[in-house]
């Protein structure tokens, strides 16, 4: 018996990187029985008598997982956005790092084409650097040549599983092929419509990119928060954590609430307002949401 990881799973048969070399699985049949179904990016224990004729034996705990791409135990989330063309949406960013921060995924945020903005513009991104670096976020700032996003990406992947996601339209695509040019991407197969990708591909594979395990496809195809409850939604921001000890209340939403230490800090510009309106627009989401039988 061995331990490896799932990279590809592809027409009832899982692939499985163990020790340097990867070997084709099946499921045990009472994996449907169990409802048991593994993903990539799944820790397995499996027996193989060659590379070819292998089984899975047992699939460990997941530490998270995603719908769409189906990849579980994502160390990060590159959020690629930017800064113009289309422009830079903070809104559109705050949702994809609650969707993040909720499965526990660590998030490292890519503006690109800073060298599109005048130089008023570049003022304000750089704003926005300086706040999400502030709530102890990772931020790259970089050019519109794919070759500079790829050199400062790099160090990131080593030892990781991560996913890309983010904006339509920045180039998640085209980062990935200069990362990766085997892996010919379509760079051109995004709808306009927000996150429903007319993705082509069949499945999911993790790619070896920089000593790290990187997913071929862009991930989040649904933006709602449809998993999320509204008592988790503060926990999504790393600002509003720190402060919250001081609220009158534990358990503070931080709505209307008396002596909220969050309102507090909005009204004193330690949190930016557009921080806290982001987060009113997602805490009524939540509260609005239909029930699910």
């Amino acid at each position: 018996m061995a331990k490896g990881k799932i990279i590809k799973a592809l027409s009832g048969f899982y692939y499985v990187l163990s020790n340097g070399s990867i070997t084709q699985c099946r499921g045990r049949g009472t994996f449907r029985k169990d409802k048991i179904t593994p993903l990539v990016g799944d820790f397995v224990e499996f027996q193989a008598e060659n590379q070819t004729e292998g089984y899975l034996l047992k699939v460990f705990d997941r530490k998270n997982e995603l719908v769409r791409p189906p990849i579980a135990n994502v160390d990060q989330a590159i959020l690629v956005f930017s800064a113009s063309e289309p422009d830079f949406s903070p809104a559109l960013l705050d949702r994809f790092l609650v969707l993040v921060e909720s499965k526990e995924i660590d998030p490292l945020i890519c503006i690109t084409k800073k060298d599109l903005l005048s130089e008023e513009k570049v003022l304000a991104i750089k704003k926005y650097v300086e706040d999400y670096r502030s709530f102890g976020y990772e931020v790259l700032l970089t050019s519109s040549k794919t070759e500079n996003g790829v050199d400062e990406l790099s160090p990131y992947l080593k030892d990781k599983i991560s996913v890309f996601a983010g904006q339509s339209g920045v180039g998640k695509s085209s980062l990935l092929n200069a990362l990766k040019p085997e892996l010919d991407l379509k760079t051109a197969m995004i709808s306009s419509h927000l996150g429903r990708g007319k993705h082509t591909t069949r499945h999911v594979e993790l790619i070896d990119i920089e000593n790290g395990l990187v997913a071929d496809t862009p991930g989040f195809s649904s933006l709602e928060f449809s998993e999320l409850e509204i008592e988790e939604l503060p926990m999504c921001f790393p600002e509003m954590v720190e402060v919250a000890d001081h609220c009158k209340f534990r358990g503070c939403l931080h709505i209307n609430e008396p002596k909220c230490a969050v309102k507090k800090a909005v009204e004193a510009g330690g949190i930016p307002s557009y921080r806290y309106d982001h987060y009113l627009t997602f805490h009524n989401e939540i509260k609005d949401r239909k029930p699910r039988y």
